[in-house]
């Protein structure tokens, strides 16, 4: 899905390219074009391929701007604690995030503090802060040790057992092939072929791609 998106505030959802043709339809609705909270108050909510996030706020505070872009304040508002009710409900969704995924303990320490791991988690709460229906992660093992990958994958397999629909971007095959129903396989920006991970990982056109063999 690549609905267009807009910058908020402090910049933790940033605009995507916009579409050259057709549409992108999400439970029956037209999204192409919407505005971010828009698309979150529909159930789609996303990661980024870089964190996002500020790092002189402690975790708990940074999950909790996810909740900003479904609350009935906004951002802005909520943000200069006007409505102090409200920021009570999105911390203590917040926290409820963090224990869901395995970060509680964490919740309190700067976000900046962080090793690369514990940081994609962290914007996996805030995400699930705006109760998606599908989750879309941009390369979330990029960059992360074999640990840290194993954390992930755990998260993402218990989001999956609980009925959670995931999108996921990602250049490891391995990280793919443990965690995925359905594969697209994209070759230069054209699709090459979709199919089961077994399908996948027994094409010569995949192996050709990625292993450099011919077609």
């Amino acid at each position: 899905p690549n609905g267009a998106g807009k910058s908020t505030t402090f910049n933790l959802v940033t605009g995507v390219l916009p579409l050259t043709r057709g549409t992108v339809r999400f439970r029956g609705q037209t999204v192409s074009g919407l505005a971010s909270r828009q698309i979150a108050e529909r159930g789609m909510s996303r990661t980024f391929q870089h964190v996002k996030m500020i790092p002189e706020m402690t975790v708990l505070e940074n999950v909790a701007l996810g909740g900003y872009l479904r609350s009935r304040s906004g951002s802005v508002r909520a943000m200069l604690r006007l409505d102090r009710q409200e920021e009570r409900q999105l911390f203590a969704e917040a926290e409820r995030q963090l224990a869901r995924i395995g970060m509680a303990a964490q919740m309190n320490e700067l976000a900046g503090n962080l090793a690369l791991g514990p940081q994609r988690l962290m914007e996996i709460a805030r995400a699930l802060c705006t109760d998606p229906a599908l989750l879309l992660l941009d390369e979330p093992a990029a960059g992360l040790r074999h640990k840290e990958k194993q954390a992930l994958g755990d998260v993402l397999r218990q989001l999956k057992a609980e009925g959670m629909s995931i999108l996921l971007v990602e250049h490891d095959m391995d990280f793919v092939m443990g965690l995925t129903d359905r594969i697209v396989v994209m070759e230069f920006g054209t699709k090459l072929m979709e199919g089961t991970p077994a399908e996948v990982q027994a094409s010569p056109a995949v192996r050709a791609a990625y292993l450099g063999t011919e077609h």
